[in-house]
């Protein structure tokens, strides 16, 4: 029901993103979006009713084939915005690294559930792990999509930190990380830098990297304690608010619906964050945690870095809100990641202990 609610939301939202007050128009994009979320909620549905051992039983496989359709991308995807991401059949278009995240999910719940530790993983113990994430990792960073390859780092780490790491090759871990850091951001575009560079001080360039940061700011504060109404919002209305239907859906709420109604929004995803990890304590084996614990989390971080994205506190690296951001492979696997969970906690009660 707390999905239901998130995707009813998205929709009203996606058709205020879009809906001109000049001339009232219907905007294909919501429709759009009600198709993808009967498709998603037939796949939740699937997911719910396939034993999830099962599932988890051919996790390599679901990987192989994710990996397959990230490389197909650069031969036959279709280039949007300069980023090469979906792939086109006929009227079709989908994302394979949407797929990935739930596929690195099932392949490391499967390893460290196949390989288990009572004291703890040391850096030996992580190389096959850390090298899934790294091939997904490099194809996903060149389409380019920084978001999505960072959502796969920053997963892998959670369950690493989760199923528990020796404090000497944590240590070791961290300071890898900060001298390699330098070195990271070598590797960014130029675009890339720019924007993280931009969340210091993006008044430097208010209609360039500035704009989006800037725009998102002013129509969140401009929604006051309770917001300006639907279909009112004049960042929103006046289309100053850049991919209002994407990645700053947030700010179009925000504006519409105020403080309060900001507040209200990240309660229903808080109790939603909170079913998933009742899920993953109360599972019977520890393959279900697992999974309940890595789908939480990808939930989690998309919704922090995507509210902390649109309020300016963090770097834009186009991450969506999750339920409510236009996009099809998105909301489809979101939903297909909820069955699972569904599936977990139906099987704590039929599980024999």
């Amino acid at each position: 029901m707390i999905v239901i609610v998130l995707v009813v939301i998205g929709i009203l939202n996606i058709f205020s993103a879009d809906f001109s007050m000049n001339d009232l128009k219907l905007n294909p994009y919501y429709i759009k979006q009600i198709r993808w979320a009967f498709v998603g909620l037939l796949a939740m549905i699937v997911a719910f009713s396939i034993d999830y051992r099962f599932i988890v039983r051919h996790a390599y496989v679901i990987y192989g084939i994710s990996l397959l359709l990230l490389i197909l991308v650069f031969l036959y995807g279709t280039t949007t915005h300069g980023s090469q991401r979906w792939m086109t059949l006929w009227d079709f278009s989908f994302q394979p690294s949407e797929l990935m995240k739930l596929s690195v999910i099932l392949v490391l719940a499967k390893y460290f559930n196949d390989h288990k530790t009572v004291r703890g993983y040391e850096l030996k113990d992580l190389w096959m792990p850390s090298f899934l994430i790294l091939l997904p990792f490099l194809l996903i960073l060149n389409q380019p999509d920084l978001g999505t390859a960072l959502i796969l780092v920053i997963l892998f780490f959670s369950m690493v930190l989760f199923v528990g790491i020796r404090l000497r090759s944590f240590i070791i871990a961290c300071t890898m990380g900060i001298v390699m850091t330098p070195v990271g951001w070598f590797c960014l575009k130029s675009y890339q830098k720019e924007r993280i560079l931009t969340l210091f001080s993006p008044e430097k360039d208010p209609l360039g990297t500035g704009y989006h940061i800037i725009q998102s700011m002013i129509a969140v504060g401009s929604g006051g304690l309770f917001g300006k109404g639907f279909l009112k919002g004049t960042q929103t209305q006046l289309q100053f608010l850049p991919e209002q239907h994407t990645d700053f859906v947030f700010s179009v709420f925000a504006e519409e619906w105020g403080f309060v109604g900001g507040l209200i929004l990240v309660f229903i995803f808080f109790m939603l964050i909170l079913w998933g990890l009742r899920i993953a304590l109360h599972s019977r084996d520890l393959l279900g945690t697992l999974i309940a614990f890595g789908i939480t989390s990808l939930i989690f971080w998309k919704v922090f870095i995507n509210i902390g994205m649109v309020l300016g506190i963090l770097p834009v690296v186009g991450i969506p809100l999750p339920f409510l951001s236009y996009g099809g492979s998105a909301i489809v696997i979101l939903m297909m990641s909820i069955g699972l969970l569904l599936n977990i906690s139906m099987r704590h009660f039929i599980l024999k202990p």
